[in-house]
């Protein structure tokens, strides 16, 4: 397969992921800036722009911070690269690209979601909630279509490959933003139930939890009362808990392998190969109460940093002209 047309199947499954990831991030935002015990609602709507690096851009054109501006600005701007709405336009640019390598339901998929969101300004500005599960529904959708017509080939490991990084990185991210906005008490590895004034922690976990999907899960596993410790625990190391870190990270090992076979090169995919099964080792046998020792925002950050090596280390073996 091509570089490039390898890399335009990546960023065309990235790019689908990136735009539910931040409807995800946007709905807990929301959440936690309209609970009465939050720290302040501009300290909850700032948190995505700084997580995307589009702090300073809406800055510059909004000078306060408040639900429907960061809405307009985050969701439906095709002026913000970094927009939901501009994540869809390059996921269908870039599948338009490789159409030959896609089905016809999948292109039908990305088309009809991009023609439709061209629509959506002037439709669900007033109404955020119902943006969000839209663009939920169009990625479940897509994915949908690539898992049930797509043949098992490159084309197919490539997608899968664009879609567990970039599900790692906001898994990561969103985790690190919650912990950082609803700052711990010293009492934090204690059951919220548990603790005073717990009302306000409850419904952000519990935020944090529906917004990665994850809120029936942990109640499959815990059985009990939230708390920060099993929330980080099940966010970060349950393999089966698809959102996880652990879980993405095996994804992406599991996968690697897969197209240096096809692609019929022994030194393909070597380094990329060897990071990816180093990462998902460790969160094999990590321990939660080593994590969060050294510290939940430490830890993550450091996560983060391996994760932009791997995807560096992809972009060279398979993206780049040799």
């Amino acid at each position: 397969m091509l570089s490039r047309t390898a890399s335009q199947l990546y960023w065309m499954s990235r790019y689908m992921e990136r735009a539910e990831n931040l409807v995800r991030m946007l709905d807990v935002t929301q959440s936690l800036s309209l609970m009465p015990q939050s720290r302040g609602a501009a300290t909850e709507l700032a948190a995505p722009l700084a997580v995307t690096g589009a702090l300073q851009a809406y800055q510059a054109h909004h000078s306060r911070f408040d639900a429907r501006s960061l809405f307009e600005f985050m969701a439906l701007d095709l002026d913000n690269p970094a927009s939901v709405r501009s994540c869809l336009r390059s996921s269908r640019e870039n599948a338009h690209a490789v159409r030959g390598q896609i089905t016809a339901e999948m292109w039908e998929a990305v088309n009809a979601t991009w023609l439709e969101a061209k629509q959506l300004p002037s439709r669900l500005s007033d109404n955020p909630s119902a943006f969000f599960d839209w663009v939920k529904e169009r990625s479940h959708l897509m994915r949908g279509a690539t898992v049930g017509t797509l043949q098992r080939n490159d084309a197919y490991c490539f997608i899968r490959l664009g879609t567990f990084i970039e599900r790692a990185d906001n898994t990561a991210r969103l985790l690190d933003v919650k912990s950082q906005l609803i700052e711990p008490a010293e009492d934090s590895l204690q059951p919220v139930a548990a603790r005073q004034d717990s009302s306000a922690e409850f419904y952000a976990w519990s935020a944090l939890l529906r917004s990665l999907s994850a809120f029936e899960a942990y109640h499959a596993v815990y059985r009990d009362s939230l708390d920060a410790r099993r929330v980080a625990e099940l966010l970060i190391l349950r393999g089966d808990v698809p959102r996880s870190l652990r879980s993405c990270a095996a994804q992406v090992a599991d996968v690697l392998p897969q197209i240096e076979c096809q692609s019929g090169s022994l030194d393909a995919g070597r380094q990329p190969k060897l990071l990816a099964g180093q990462m998902a080792l460790q969160l094999q046998h990590a321990d939660i109460d080593a994590i969060l020792e050294t510290g939940l925002h430490a830890w993550i950050t450091r996560f983060l940093d391996e994760s932009a090596q791997l995807s560096g280390a992809i972009s060279r073996a398979y993206f780049e002209a040799h």
